[in-house]
């Protein structure tokens, strides 16, 4: 009898505690699911830089344009790369984002298209290491939206040599919000999405060392297409303050 009902008493205090744990959790799921957003986020100190590189694809209000302009026009690089994949044989996103780097007075001398096929960030990593090698770039602030910031700068990181030096901003971007993204359809989407990314690439870069500076070859050997710019102008202020 006295077995019974201890083992009754335990089972009883197992729920209680199991009912207190899951009521805990449920009153911090906000803060508990907007440091889940903040794990996906990192912003690095910001120098002044050989070149901004916005990578692809923006969104539809063009934040990161948006973010890079400013960052522009604050002095922190003389030039801006506009990366983005080939939407057709005649124009790309990199067009688009150069188009809205223009909008927002970034000029057109400054702005260098960089127009490639990759299909991730991966792949737009190991494309543009190639344009930096020929450009001679060793500070590269990299611009990306603020939940891709961690997996971008992992992957960069990574493919990059180890004599270049990387910065990497975040933009805010209109349709991922940290402090309340599970309240969108889009923001536990791009959340979950940007998540599984990232271990895609840690799974894919795991054997994976910093590259060694290359010689640079001709970036038109990989298939890429590619813009130059003028040469860099020497009146851009450099110790500008970043909004």
């Amino acid at each position: 009898m006295n077995s019974q009902s201890g083992g009754i008493i335990s089972r009883l205090l197992s729920l209680i505690l199991l009912v207190a744990f899951a009521s805990v959790i449920y009153v911090a799921r906000h803060p508990l699911l907007r440091a889940a957003a903040g794990l996906c986020i990192v912003q690095d100190a910001i120098e002044p830089a050989d070149v901004i590189i916005v990578i692809g694809d923006d969104d539809f209000n063009a934040d990161r344009a948006a973010e890079a302009a400013t960052l522009f026009h604050s002095g922190w690089a003389p030039q801006v790369v506009a990366s983005g994949r080939m939407l057709r044989p005649y124009s790309s996103m990199a067009d688009l984002i150069a188009r809205d780097l223009q909008s927002r007075d970034v000029p057109n001398s400054a702005i260098v298209r960089f127009s490639h096929r990759a299909n991730d960030t991966l792949e737009e990593a190991d494309a543009l290491r190639v344009l930096i090698a020929e450009k001679g770039w060793r500070r590269i602030l990299l611009l990306t939206s603020n939940y891709h910031t961690r997996r971008a700068r992992y992957i960069f990181r990574k493919v990059l040599p180890q004599n270049v030096r990387l910065q990497v901003a975040g933009a805010p971007d209109s349709e991922f919000q940290p402090r309340t993204w599970w309240e969108t359809r889009q923001g536990r989407k791009t959340f979950f999405l940007e998540t599984l990314g990232y271990l895609v690439a840690v799974w894919e870069l795991r054997d994976r060392e910093p590259a060694k500076a290359p010689d640079a070859p001709a970036v038109q050997d990989l298939g890429l297409f590619t813009g130059r710019s003028p040469k860099t102008p020497n009146n851009q202020a450099l110790f500008g303050l970043h909004r």
